[in-house]
């Protein structure tokens, strides 16, 4: 039986990957691997989808809610205002070159306090004009903004990010922990990433590829086009647009060392909305638009995100995943080193960075804190960690910048995307072990 279910949990994860690359959509997706996983575990199946799956499903969904909302709405603010335009074309003359200009503006935004589930919402027209003007690939797009996004921004010391934000609450710690370390790592996978998927670019181009987007997506610019025609170009001083970023960092790491890590982010959220919209009145026509569409890509981005995390839940219920949990406490080397693999395989699993830490941290945290691991090691180690293979072709971010937001398919989009953000933080995150290890 032990075997069946190591074969079901294995085919479950390949299911959900192949259906997601299909362009299934990815909840429906998670609902047919979670039976896969279910029967071949033997799982009563009634219990497994509507108490297991739906209780991860929803847990996750009351959990972090007014976090994706909030961040959603600063983030379709920002957008509106032409703040995030403003930032991205006062990169693009800094760096003259338009991948990293995208990967910068995503990565601003992010590590502003923006969520990163619904940033491509409002940098990909910035992303899309950069590139047509340089005559580059559409379909590297995706990769620059989930790039700039998630792999380096999410898990960097003082991220308002969720996935730095969720392991203060298992190891008491604050969101700038990590130390130095932290830093390091950080910077390295933004430069070595950085370069990594400019010379992928390059080499696209050198082969003949242009900028040629999916029929759809010219179709939607030509109507986006056509509804903007008559709009100023004006946009906000670079100093205004950046001021509700600056703040909910500032606010963030401070609030956050006297209270709840979430409470001050939720707090922060709300300071950086109510700063760009006093701010930048003049520039927002329509509020309440603003905030339902804010809204709705919450709902969008949350809901994928909760499909795989409910598809975790039920991979968590049978025997072979509580082997595996078992197997990597027990894994010999630095303790560090069996942290970093669980984390990383249950993000995997789920398709989620911070649904895997959900899983995987309330079960191994515990049992590292009793060894006496350092706390700041861990969580940063296990923010690394997350950034790893959640970033598979299921992910939520994923699916949500690659169909709906750039309107690219998998097949085309998503092997850069598993370069920069699956291989070049998973080497960065085996030195980050090696360094905590020996100072330690």
């Amino acid at each position: 039986m032990e075997i069946i279910s190591f074969i079901g949990l294995i085919a479950a994860l390949a299911l959900l990957v192949y259906l997601t690359m299909k362009g299934i959509h990815i909840i429906v997706a998670a609902l047919i691997s979670s039976v896969v996983i279910a029967v071949t575990g033997g799982l009563n199946l009634e219990t497994a989808l509507l108490d297991n799956y739906m209780t991860g499903f929803t847990g996750y969904f009351a959990s972090w809610f007014l976090v994706f909302l909030l961040g959603a709405i600063f983030g379709k603010f920002m957008h509106e205002t032409k703040s995030a335009e403003s930032i991205a074309q006062w990169i693009k003359k800094k760096f003259k070159r338009a991948v990293f200009a995208v990967v910068a503006a995503a990565a601003v935004m992010t590590y502003g306090g923006v969520s990163l589930f619904v940033v491509g919402f409002a940098v990909y027209p910035i992303a899309v004009s950069l590139f047509r003007a340089a005559n580059l690939p559409h379909r590297f797009i995706p990769a620059a903004l989930i790039f700039g996004s998630i792999s380096f921004t999410m898990t960097a010391p003082g991220s308002p990010e969720i996935q730095n934000i969720i392991p203060t609450e298992f190891f008491g710690t604050t969101p700038t922990a990590g130390g130095w370390v932290g830093v390091l790592c950080a910077l390295l996978i933004m430069i070595c990433g950085g370069l990594y998927l400019g010379s992928l670019v390059k080499k696209a181009v050198a082969n003949g590829e242009e900028f040629s987007p999916p029929k759809s997506v010219l179709e939607k610019e030509k109507a986006d086009a056509a509804a903007k025609k008559n709009e100023s170009q004006v946009l906000p001083n670079i100093v205004v647009a950046i001021l509700p970023l600056f703040l909910v960092i500032v606010l963030l790491n401070i609030l956050g060392q006297f209270m709840n890590p979430t409470t001050a982010l939720l707090i922060a959220l709300i300071v950086g909305i109510a700063v760009s919209c006093l701010t930048m009145n003049k520039f927002l026509k329509e509020f309440w638009s603003s905030m339902a569409e804010g809204t709705q890509n919450a709902l969008v981005a949350l809901a994928n995100t909760c499909a795989v995390v409910g598809f975790g839940s039920v991979a968590a219920e049978v025997s072979a995943f509580d082997t595996l949990i078992t197997g990597l406490v027990n894994l010999p080397g630095p303790p560090l080193l069996g942290l970093a693999i669980g984390v990383t395989v249950i993000c995997g699993i789920t398709g989620s960075a911070s649904g895997g830490l959900g899983i995987a941290l309330p079960i191994l945290a515990p049992i590292y804190l009793a060894q006496g691991v350092d706390p700041g090691a861990m969580h940063r180690v296990s923010a690394l960690a997350s950034g790893g293979l959640d970033s598979l072709p299921h992910n939520g971010v994923v699916v949500t910048t690659v169909r709906a937001i750039c309107g690219e398919t998998h097949s085309r989009a998503y092997k850069p995307v598993f370069l920069v953000s699956i291989i070049v933080p998973s080497i960065v995150l085996v030195l980050a072990i090696v360094l905590y290890s020996l100072i330690l």
